[in-house]
């Protein structure tokens, strides 16, 4: 495909649902916790109402204030996908309202996410269909072009590949590369295990606290027991 900034990709890989429904229920932080800490969207992309958020993603690059290749995107993806629309953060232009996230919802897509502005948030927020944004914007969108659709995109921050897995909950998104999961699941439930055992532990009031000052003295903190005053 030749005519670069305007194609479609219609075919992605996408990762059996069986995989994907093992990340139900685990926090994006506990995951993040487990990739390092990366590959965390930034926060800017806001969760609009209260909907948790699980699937592969279906990637969507437009111009910044255009939303038709978006619109394309919303006809092609199947049950399931997670939109990612990569509108380079711009903000002055609502990329999605009302209609087109009813749309969506209707197809019974699994979520939408948009580094970008949307616009009818109330109704967004009585939706069933998880929705994430980088602002609001009353001001609608044109329909112009270029774009396209299923390529590797840039989200909050972070690469997003077409199949990439995505979790969102309260705190944000996390992507994940589908050849990392069988390690990342392991790694998560193992460590999710252990906070609801530190939980615990808080509550009898045996949280063991000791790591903290090994932590200050490997770095060379110094402590006294009188008080500051200045020289």
């Amino acid at each position: 495909m030749s005519n670069v900034g305007m194609r479609v990709y219609s075919n992605i890989n996408r990762p059996t649902k069986e995989v994907i429904k093992q990340f139900n229920g685990l926090p994006v932080s506990v995951i993040a916790d487990n990739m390092n800490r990366m590959f965390c969207m930034n926060s800017k992309i806001r969760p609009i109402n209260d909907v948790p958020l699980l699937g592969p993603a279906f990637t969507v690059k437009t111009r910044p204030g255009d939303n038709l290749i978006f619109h394309k995107a919303l006809d092609l993806a199947q049950p399931g996908d997670i939109l990612v629309v990569d509108a380079q953060g711009d903000l002055t232009n609502a990329i999605m309202g009302e209609l087109m996230a009813l749309w969506a919802q209707k197809r019974e897509l699994g979520g939408i996410i948009i580094d970008g502005a949307i616009r009818d948030v109330r109704a967004l927020k009585e939706m069933d269909i998880p929705i994430y944004a980088a602002g609001v914007n009353p001001r609608g969108p044109y329909k112009d072009g270029p774009g396209e659709i299923n390529v590797p995109i840039s989200c909050g921050g972070v690469v997003v590949q077409p199949g990439d897995i995505l979790v969102g909950d309260d705190d944000g998104v996390v992507v994940i590369n589908p050849k990392d999961t069988d390690e990342l699941l392991e790694k998560s439930k193992a460590k999710l295990l252990k906070e609801q055992q530190e939980m615990e532990a808080i509550s009898n009031m045996n949280w063991d606290r000791t790591w903290v000052d090994k932590n200050l003295e490997d770095r060379g903190c110094e402590f006294t027991d009188k008080s500051f005053t200045l020289k």
